[in-house]
């Protein structure tokens, strides 16, 4: 079986464009879904390459699904390869999808690249991707360029957008007051986020609020003491371990 980077090296078929970086995390993280009956949604297909590199990696089992807004497009369907027309940025267009789509293990957002295209599909389609599944969006570098809508830290970006994943994922340790500000979809249905050059993935899995476990007998009294921490964590830490 060949590899991704072998499949994207060798490939000779309709014209296809990748930063050479993105192969090897792709393969991370899409590999263990090679061979198998699998949902893979990309969000723009532009000349159909990716579709015959994304057919030859994950089989013929795989269903895949394309969407550009491009009506040519349309052209590149095949067995179990299926393209819809729309734009990404249109809410109307991407609610409709998830009425004619399954849930997708993968979403990969390749698209126009602007802010809120961007947004708007994690937004709408985020909650169509399945328990388990990821879901990635790259070319986050045009965060950072005025003609894609960015600018750094300008606060309208993808990248400040996803930076609030990291208050999502720790919500259940918030006081009362700002737990509800953060407390969401990420917080009950992300496992990991992972961010690479212009890359960032999120695993789907359900979450629960995580408890703190201790294994085996404490052996130092005063290890709690007085170490820098406030005293009423002292005193809770030594409660938990029944000193």
């Amino acid at each position: 079986m060949q590899s991704l980077k072998e499949i994207y090296e060798s490939h000779e078929g309709r014209l296809l464009n990748k930063w050479t970086h993105y192969i090897d995390v792709y393969d991370q993280y899409f590999s263990k879904y090679r061979g198998q009956e699998i949902v893979f949604l990309e969000i723009g297909i532009a000349h159909g390459g990716s579709l015959q590199m994304w057919r030859k990696y994950f089989g013929e089992k795989a269903t895949i699904i394309g969407v550009d807004v491009n009506p040519e497009c349309k052209q590149f369907e095949e067995e179990n390869t299926i393209v819809y027309i729309g734009s990404q940025e249109d809410p109307i267009f991407l609610e409709q999808l998830k009425n004619k789509i399954p849930k997708v293990d993968i979403l990969l957002d390749d698209g126009g690249h602007t802010m809120k295209q961007q947004i708007t599909t994690f937004n709408i389609l985020f909650d169509h991707v399945k328990e388990e599944g990821i879901y990635a969006c790259e070319d986050l570098h045009t965060s950072y360029w005025k003609e894609y809508g960015g600018g750094l830290r300008k606060k309208s970006t993808f990248i400040e957008f996803s930076k609030k994943f990291i208050d999502n994922l720790h919500a259940w340790h918030a006081n009362e007051i700002d737990k509800p500000k953060i407390h969401n979809q990420i917080t009950t249905n992300v496992f990991a986020v992972h961010y690479y050059d212009s890359m960032v993935f999120l695993e789907k899995k359900k979450m629960v609020a995580p408890s703190n476990t201790f294994k085996g007998e404490a052996q130092l009294k005063n290890h709690f003491l007085n170490y820098g921490q406030k005293k009423k964590i002292t005193k809770r830490i030594r409660a938990w371990l029944g000193l």
